[in-house]
C-alpha cells in the first residue's frame, strides 16, 4: 500500500487522462481530491470540467482565470530575454507549467492538502517542470505522478478503466486523435502519432490558430507595437492589458500565416521529439522586441543578452523558473530594459514579420554621426586610424614573428 495521503490537489483539465487520474487517486490513495483547472487561454469552455469533477464526487473545485497573470508575470519577462529554445521554440508549454504549479501549491496550502498530482507522463518534460516548481515552493509536499506508478500503460487499458468506472470518453478518443495538443494564450502545440515520423509533413487541417502562408491575404498588414521598459503596452496606439494585447497579436499573426514551427527538439529527459507549434502573437512580439532593443540598447549590453538568451531559454525549457540562477538572470535582463521604450512598425505578409520602422525618445541612433553626408565635425574619421592599429597590434606581431621563422 502507498503511504497514506489525506488530500491531494490535482492539476485537472476535464479531459480523459486527468479524469482517470482523479478516479485513480480516489481509489488507490483513498484520499480526497481537490480539482484545480487553470484557464490560461485554452480557447474552450471550462465549466464542463467542473460538472465532471462534481459527478465524480469532488467537493472542492477551483477553476481560475490566470490569463493576465500568465502573460504579465511569465510570458512578458521571458520575451524581455529574447528566449528561444534551440533558436526556434517560443517555449509556449514550458512557460505555462510554473504558473500552474505555483497556483497548485497555493491551493494546497489554502485547502490543507498534503499532496499535489499532475498528469504528465514519465517520458516528457512536463513532469520535471511541475515537480521542480513544487519542490522549490513547498519542499515538504508529497508529489504523486500516476504515470510513474500505475499499470495503465496503454491507451487500451486507459479506455477500459474509464468504461469500468463510468468516465465519459470523447468520441475522437476511441479512434485516437493523430496528435496530442497543448494550448494556451501563447501557443498551440501538436505532438505524437502522425508527427512521430519527422519526414512526414503535417496535415494542413491540423492547424487551428493560423492560416497557411499560401492562403494568407495578398496584401500586407501593417501594425505598430508600443513598448515601455521592454514590455508591449499598445497595438496601433490602443493600450491593452497583457492578455488582451497578446490575443490581438494572435489574431493579426494567425490571419497572416505567421508563427508556425516544425521542430525536432532535445527533451531534458534525454530523447529527441518532434513538435509542431503555432505561436502567431509571440512571433510578432519577439521580432518587435528585438527591433526596439536595436535602437535603444547599448551594444555590449545587447551582445551580453544574446549570450545569455540560450541559457535562459534552457532554464525555462527544463523547468528551472523558480531557480536562483533564473532569478539572477531575470534581474540582469530587467535592468537592461529601463530604456527599451518606443514604437516598432511591422509588416505582416504571408508568414513573414518584417520590421519597417522604429522610433524612440531613448534612441541611441544619432543621424548626425552615422550619415554619409557632411557631418559637420560630429565624427572625426581620422580617429579610426589609431583604433584600427591598436586592434590589429596582436595580429601584426604574430605575423612578423612567423615571417622571421625559417
Amino acid at each position: 500500500m502507498p503511504k497514506p495521503v489525506k488530500k491531494a490537489v490535482l492539476a485537472y483539465s476535464g479531459g480523459l487522462d486527468t479524469s482517470i487520474i482523479l478516479k485513480w487517486l480516489q481509489e488507490h490513495y483513498q484520499c480526497e481530491v481537490v480539482a484545480f483547472c487553470a484557464d490560461l487561454g485554452q480557447g474552450e469552455e471550462l465549466e464542463p470540467a467542473r460538472q465532471k469533477a462534481l459527478a465524480m464526487g469532488v467537493k472542492e473545485i477551483f477553476i481560475e482565470d490566470l490569463k493576465e497573470e500568465f502573460v504579465r508575470d511569465f510570458v512578458f519577462p521571458m520575451y524581455r530575454a529574447n528566449a528561444l529554445y534551440e533558436g526556434v521554440y517560443h517555449l509556449g508549454t514550458s512557460i505555462a507549467r510554473p504558473l500552474i504549479a505555483k497556483r497548485q501549491i497555493e491551493i494546497a496550502t489554502l485547502t490543507g492538502a498534503d499532496a499535489v498530482s499532475h498528469g504528465a507522463t514519465g517520458k516528457g518534460n512536463d513532469q520535471v517542470r511541475f515537480e521542480l516548481a513544487y519542490h522549490a515552493l513547498r519542499p515538504e509536499i508529497r508529489v504523486i505522478a500516476p504515470w510513474r506508478e500505475w499499470d495503465l500503460t496503454s491507451r487500451e487499458k486507459l479506455l477500459a478503466y474509464a468504461e469500468t468506472n463510468g468516465i465519459p470518453i470523447a468520441r475522437d478518443k476511441r479512434g485516437e486523435a493523430p496528435y496530442s495538443m497543448d494550448r494556451n494564450l501563447l501557443h498551440l502545440s501538436f505532438e505524437g502519432k502522425a508527427l512521430e515520423d519527422p519526414w512526414k509533413e503535417p496535415d494542413e487541417e491540423m492547424f487551428i490558430l493560423s492560416v497557411s502562408p499560401e492562403r494568407a491575404p495578398d496584401q500586407p498588414t501593417y501594425v505598430e507595437l508600443t513598448f515601455e521598459q521592454g514590455d508591449p503596452v499598445a497595438v496601433d496606439g490602443e493600450r491593452l492589458s497583457p492578455a488582451n494585447l497578446l490575443t490581438r497579436l494572435n489574431a493579426l499573426g494567425g490571419a497572416n500565416g505567421i508563427g508556425r514551427v516544425d521542430l525536432v527538439e532535445n527533451r531534458y529527459v534525454g530523447m529527441k521529439s518532434r513538435g509542431v507549434y503555432e505561436t502567431p502573437g509571440g512571433t510578432i512580439l519577439g521580432v518587435a522586441h528585438r527591433a526596439m532593443e536595436s535602437l535603444t540598447l547599448d551594444r555590449e549590453a545587447a551582445h551580453l543578452k544574446d549570450e545569455l538568451a540560450p541559457r535562459y531559454a534552457s532554464l525555462v525549457y527544463n523547468g528551472y523558473w523558480f531557480s536562483p540562477e533564473r532569478l539572477m538572470l531575470q534581474a540582469l535582463i530587467d535592468a537592461s530594459q529601463s530604456f527599451v521604450s518606443g514604437v516598432v512598425r511591422l509588416k505582416l505578409y504571408k508568414g513573414n514579420v518584417t520590421v519597417v520602422g522604429r522610433r524612440s525618445e531613448q534612441s541611441l541612433f544619432d543621424p548626425k554621426i552615422v550619415t554619409f553626408e557632411e557631418d559637420h565635425g560630429a565624427y572625426d574619421q581620422s580617429d579610426a586610424t589609431g583604433f584600427i592599429k591598436l586592434n590589429a597590434l596582436r595580429m601584426r606581431i604574430a605575423a612578423l614573428v612567423r615571417q622571421q621563422r625559417p
